[in-house]
């Protein structure tokens, strides 16, 4: 997907669901999964987060990384399968994952989220199909299914959208301290 395309797919802005809730993440290490071409690792870098960046494409790390010396900031940006990717417990104040749906990770960020952390996850639904015939249906969540997703969770924030164009959940949530 990221090679075919010269420019960056997503565009360089953050996610506004990110921009809009930043006032909930506490400062700190951040851990972006299936991070893509870094335009939301990028953002908190320049909030100052210290960032982790993850993805499986050699060539969307490079776009991350193109995308962070444009921005004048740096995080570390990592290619790795996230099916064998470790994420350190109780290491992050913030895990971030947009439009990646791997279930069998879920342990892991709940681990991987210091106490008081905030996961901040977001991915399309079952709903999408309307708007995109090709989505993988295992790729995406069922209605409200997010909302259970992450047992041992705080939920701050949870959101079902159907903007006509796209449908999606956003969970923010914090690990009990």
């Amino acid at each position: 997907m990221y090679s075919k395309n010269k420019g960056y797919v997503f565009g360089k802005e953050p996610a506004a669901s990110l921009v809009e809730n930043l006032n909930l993440l506490p400062i700190g290490r951040a851990l972006d999964l299936a991070m893509g071409e870094g335009r939301n690792a990028v953002f908190m870098a320049k909030k100052g987060f210290e960032v982790v960046g993850v993805d499986i494409s050699e060539v969307a790390v490079r776009k991350a990384r193109r995308l962070a010396k444009e921005n004048k900031v740096h995080f570390k940006a990592v290619v790795a399968d996230l099916t064998k990717y470790q994420i350190a417990p109780e290491s992050y104040d913030v895990i971030m994952v947009f439009y990646y749906l791997q279930r069998s990770l879920n342990p892991a960020i709940v681990r991987g989220l210091k106490p008081g952390g905030i996961l901040v996850f977001e991915n399309n639904t079952k709903d999408q199909l309307k708007y995109d015939k090709a989505a993988s249906p295992e790729y995406l969540l069922a209605k409200d299914e997010l909302k259970t997703m992450f047992k041992g969770l705080e939920t701050l924030k949870y959101e079902n959208v159907d903007d006509g164009k796209s449908a999606f959940s956003l969970l923010i949530a914090r690990k009990r301290k």
